[in-house]
């Protein structure tokens, strides 16, 4: 066998297919020669040096929480820290000095002697890597300290200074280090080099960091929470260094496999690595072997290593979040754990009558990889199996091993295609229980059931799979495992197959209205030489509605002859036909859904934004000098800008949708506005909302691009035009601040950098291209039809009135004629916030569009005194008071499924 260092692929004198008992003869040891003992066929690909590995990332995440806690205590409970000193400082004074001394001189020899003891241990075995990760671990930790201290010096409370410091015993002017320099890096090196799976050294390094705590404690050059601190910055940047560098790959090779199998009393002489199929749910299904033995079957082995072990963690504690009690086991398991789970199943599979590999005997290889080994199946899963080969036979045997399965309350959690194996003699066995759980609940077996409906449904189609299923497990198990029919329920490879699925069909819907589309218009319409008069008499405009009326039943018949159920609803369909009274409503299987986690951090954000815009506002001017019935207006002009909102909306919308849930979609909009950029979040809820409408997904898009592109070339024209009577006005000019000066700057230099660049030219080429491609046709729909268009473009006039009348009310509740300010003067102003609100990253445009409003009201003539409470008031108005309305009209609407 070839050294797996030099090259991770063992090709050289391994066994031909000739050699299976699949494919040829039986393996035995007689006809082979001797020199092909140990040999490793494919036995790894390529792999990385290093790994990152999940548990790693934990540790780091759990030691800076500690921190965290343990400041937080110094900080917020500072008699009891004291009263804490007290106690252990009136303890250690009463030991002997004899014993204090020895202690402090063994533990200060050690502390240096430990560290390089072991690393020369760790090179005479050759585990270099490890050293240096721990020299560097050492090194950061070192840093971290030093930071530490200047910062508790300089910077922290003095209840944190107190916790962590005392005065020196040599010098009562000077305070003992916060954090021990040396004592730090020597434990962030020790726990990166790995000496907590080493029992001894393990045991050594505890003895020596709590000589060297005692002695530090008793002398007085430290605190308990310093001690503390120390322990948990070394233990941390430890942990931390190792994800960030990745630690020692230490997978197994063939020989250790080798080796492994004759501990348990094998004989083996070839090994073959079996082609990896796809990724499971967590990933961690272990590398397998195919094995001949000198005497005897071949061996199917299965290898588990940590770094195996440890892919798919966030996909496993992501559903352990989401999904109720019943999603995946936990997602930090141990291999020993991992190896009892799968040695279990594999008994308990086999006593309940099922047809699964037979587990024959288990071994530990090394501390960072355990093996099982299995009789030989042989056979092909269900995945590479011709769609002529899976009978109706094997569908019902298929159905039959599971049954056995349920008998015992056994659920397989896995039966995806590559899951299912078939052997030569037809008989179907079912692999992979490693993620299975004994004694589950009803629903886990549900969920089986629903899981392999829909992987037999994929290949022979829903009404193969569901008869198949009746067959067996009759129509009442079948009926209950409806509600299970939804894609969280399924596995991660089902699911991918289901949206590729799903995006192929739409690619076929839309592929047919486009035909339709094309079909149904005359022929004079796409003639280069056709020249419609621009006015239409009486007739040509019936005309015209005759042929858009043609068009769009061609499309809606089009639509509706290439439609295709999905799969899961094909499954439904079927199983409703046996008990239409079965019931179908999805069971609430996530404890936590996407949706509401994004509304809750969503939620959180606004409120944060909120409480700090409240606490700068003064209340006491706002109330003692406001006019209140100018406050009134401005309350009345904020409210009506959302119906103008949605008018300038629905302009664009040639489909019917209702007008005041465009109203209450435009309220909920003040509510996405403030945790998005408002240039962002209107544009998706505005295209989400029309899509719950009825309106098909691309006019949805195009429609809220056409409105935008109309209310930016409003907006343009409006600001020219007032601009202009400002100036006829010989009001003061606005000119343009440095901020306004330098993004336009930044926008040139952006537009020059994305020309210049190929790559992102085409991308921005191709995006504004779909764009165009699909609101060009959409504005051409609405130029035919007037009334739609004037209700657009009044409402996107309307909303720019109502906010700059309420602007302009704000500033008359708190001045008089004597600080007025001209109406055109006031929408300028308003246009060029609004504008830098829109371009502003900021949530609202918080921050610029309140600096940019004050400046230039005053910029106008308007004294500050009056311009700062009139836009305080206007921005309460328009932006924070509508928060809670909006959010609970967002949350209305969701629930309607509006949104």
């Amino acid at each position: 066998m070839k050294q797996q260092g030099a090259h991770p692929e063992d090709t050289e004198g391994t066994p031909d297919a000739s050699s299976r008992p699949d494919t040829a003869k039986e393996p035995g040891g007689a006809h082979r020669d001797v020199a092909h003992i140990d040999e490793v066929e494919g036995d790894e690909p390529l792999l990385p040096a290093r790994v990152h590995r999940p548990s790693d990332l934990m540790r780091l995440v759990g030691g800076v929480l500690a921190v965290v806690v343990l400041l937080a205590i110094a900080a917020f409970a500072h008699g009891t820290t004291s009263g804490l000193e007290q106690d252990i400082n009136k303890g250690t004074g009463q030991a002997p000095d004899l014993l204090i001394k020895i202690a402090g001189l063994a533990s200060s020899i050690a502390i240096l002697l430990v560290p390089v003891a072991f690393a020369i241990e760790r090179l005479i075995k050759r585990d270099g890597l490890r050293i240096a990760d721990g020299v560097l671990a050492a090194v950061l930790a070192h840093g971290v300290t030093l930071a530490t201290d200047l910062w508790v010096a300089r910077a922290a409370p003095d209840s944190i200074q107190d916790a962590l410091t005392q005065p020196s015993p040599g010098d009562i002017h000077a305070l003992t280090d916060p954090v021990h320099g040396y004592l730090a890096p020597v434990i962030a090196y020790m726990t990166a080099v790995g000496m907590s799976r080493r029992p001894r050294w393990r045991a050594v390094l505890w003895v020596v960091l709590l000589l060297d705590a005692f002695s530090m404690l008793v002398t007085g050059y430290t605190t308990p929470f310093s001690i503390i601190l120390t322990v948990l910055i070394g233990w941390t940047v430890a942990y931390g260094t190792l994800y960030a560098v990745g630690s020692p790959n230490v997978r197994p090779t063939g020989r250790t496999l080798m080796a492994g199998l004759r501990t348990v009393g094998f004989r083996p002489v070839t090994a073959s690595r079996e082609e990896a199929a796809d990724a499971a749910e967590g990933g961690d299904r272990g590398r397998r072997y195919f094995v001949t033995l000198e005497d005897g079957p071949p061996l199917d082995v299965t290898v588990v290593d940590r770094e195996q072990q440890a892919q798919g963690f966030f996909y496993r504690a992501w559903r352990n979040l989401a999904l109720r009690g019943f999603a995946t086991r936990r997602s930090l398991q141990s291999l020993r754990q991992a190896l009892e789970q799968e040695a279990l199943l594999a008994y308990a599979a086999i006593a309940a009558g099922a047809n699964a590999p037979k587990l024959i005997a288990t071994s530990e290889l090394g501390p960072d990889a355990v093996m099982l080994v299995y009789e030989h199946t042989g056979g092909r899963t269900l995945d590479s199996l011709d769609n002529d080969e899976i009978t109706y036979e094997l569908l019902r045997d298929t159905w039959h091993q599971v049954k056995a399965l349920q008998s015992r309350r056994i659920a397989h959690r896995r039966l995806v295609g590559d899951a299912i194996v078939v052997d030569r003699s037809g008989t179907v066995i079912l692999t992979d229980l490693r993620g299975g759980e004994i004694a589950a609940g009803d629903l886990l077996l549900r969920m089986d059931v629903s899981q392999l409906l829909v992987t037999l449904g994929l290949r022979v189609g829903a009404e193969r799979a569901v008869a198949s299923a009746l067959s067996v497990l009759g129509p009442d198990a079948v009926a209950d495992c409806l509600p299970m029919l939804q894609p969280i329920a399924l596995s991660r490879s089902t699911r991918a197959t289901l949206r590729r699925l799903a995006r192929e069909r739409a690619e076929r819907e839309r592929e047919a209205v486009l035909e339709a589309s094309r079909r149904s218009r005359p022929p004079r319409a796409h003639e280069a030489d056709d020249s419609r008069p621009v006015g239409l008499d009486k007739a040509g405009k019936k005309a015209v509605r005759a042929e858009q009326r043609a068009e769009k039943r061609a499309i809606d018949e089009a639509l509706d002859e290439a439609r295709e159920e999905d799969m899961l609803s094909q499954i439904r369909q079927e199983v409703l036909r046996i008990r239409p009274q079965a019931p179908v409503e999805p069971a609430r299987l996530e404890r936590v859904r996407p949706r509401t986690l994004i509304s809750l951090i969503a939620g959180a954000i606004g409120a944060y934004f909120l409480l700090t815009q409240l606490t700068h506002i003064e209340f006491g001017p706002l109330i003692s000098n406001a006019e209140w019935g100018w406050v009134a207006a401005a309350v009345l002009f904020s409210a009506l800008s959302y119906v103008a909102a949605a008018m300038a909306l629905l302009g664009f919308v040639p489909e019917r949708v209702p007008f005041l849930r465009t109203v209450a979609a435009q309220v909920a909009g003040s509510f996405v506005k403030i945790v998005a950029p408002a240039a962002v979040g209107g544009v998706a809820l505005n295209t989400r909302f029309l899509q719950r409408a009825g309106v098909r997904p691309g006019l949805a898009v195009a429609s809220v691009g056409a409105s935008q592109l109309f209310g930016l070339g409003c907006h343009i024209l409006m600001l020219l035009a007032f601009g202009y009577l400002t100036g006829t006005e010989k009001t003061p000019s606005l000119s343009p601040s440095r901020t306004v000066i330098g993004g336009l700057l930044t926008v040139a230099v952006l537009v020059l950098v994305v020309t210049s660049v190929p790559f992102l030219r085409k991308f921005v080429v191709t995006r504004v291209r779909s764009l165009f491609a699909g609101v060009v046709p959409r504005m051409l729909d609405v130029l035919q039809r007037p009334q739609k268009l004037v209700t657009g473009i009044g409402g996107m006039l309307l909303l720019t009135a109502c906010f700059v009348m309420c602007l302009d009310a704000s500033i008359r509740a708190f001045g008089d004629e004597s600080t007025s300010v001209s109406i055109a003067g006031v929408a300028v102003v308003f246009l060029a916030g609004n504008a830098l609100g829109s371009a502003a990253p900021t949530p609202g445009g918080v921050g610029a569009v309140e600096a940019t409003l004050t400046v230039g009201l005053i910029a106008v003539g308007l004294p500050k005194e009056v311009a700062a409470p009139a836009v305080l008031l206007f921005r309460l108005l328009t932006l924070w008071l509508p928060v809670l309305p909006g959010w609970l009209a967002f949350n209305h609407l969701t629930r309607k499924a509006a949104l």
